[in-house]
């Protein structure tokens, strides 16, 4: 393989990793299944917070947890991709906003931030997460406005939802396979 051949597979396969850090968080935030089985290994793991254990059982705990959460959004910023051939070690900086029940049982804003610490693997021409820690940089909450969606939102619609309902489903025509 030349030098560009390789510089060039480079790119992919760091490309390939951002796409699947992307499709993590429209799964985690939209309740997509599909989306969230994609960015796993069947066989990865997942130190999450309040969960340890199987990427299965991240996925299928998120999935129990996620109709108490409100609204979430995550988003992820810088990036680090160290390729190490068909491993890579990938530290991931987020974002989450959520509205959920905070400590007190009362809805609230809850902000985190912090990193993925992921060791993604290639198999076959796929990279996905293998192993992941969720490392907990900042965690502030603070109570919820008060009034419905339809007040806090006002004109501005449409109002993101879960799969399969979400406006991105219809739009784009957004499927993911899942293995």
């Amino acid at each position: 393989m030349s030098s560009i051949e390789a510089k060039l597979e480079a790119l992919h396969d760091r490309e390939m990793i951002r796409d699947c850090l992307f499709r993590y968080c429209r799964g985690i935030d939209r309740a997509d299944e599909a989306a969230l089985r994609s960015a796993y290994w069947p066989d990865g793991t997942d130190c999450h917070g309040p969960y340890q254990g199987s990427a299965s059982g991240f996925i299928e705990w998120a999935l129990r947890t996620l109709p108490s959460i409100e609204r979430g959004i995550h988003q992820i910023h810088n990036i680090l991709i160290e390729l190490r051939g068909a491993e890579a070690a990938v530290e991931t900086y987020f974002t989450a906003l959520q509205r959920q029940p905070g400590a007190d049982g009362a809805l609230a804003d809850v902000h985190m931030a912090g990193r993925y610490l992921d060791r993604f693997e290639k198999r076959g021409e796929e990279w996905r997460v293998a192993d992941r820690l969720v490392v907990f940089d900042l965690v502030s909450e603070t109570p919820a406005r008060p009034g419905s969606e339809a007040e806090r939102f006002g004109r501005r619609t449409p109002i993101g939802g879960r799969w399969p309902d979400d406006s991105v489903y219809r739009f784009l025509g957004a499927t993911v396979a899942v293995d």
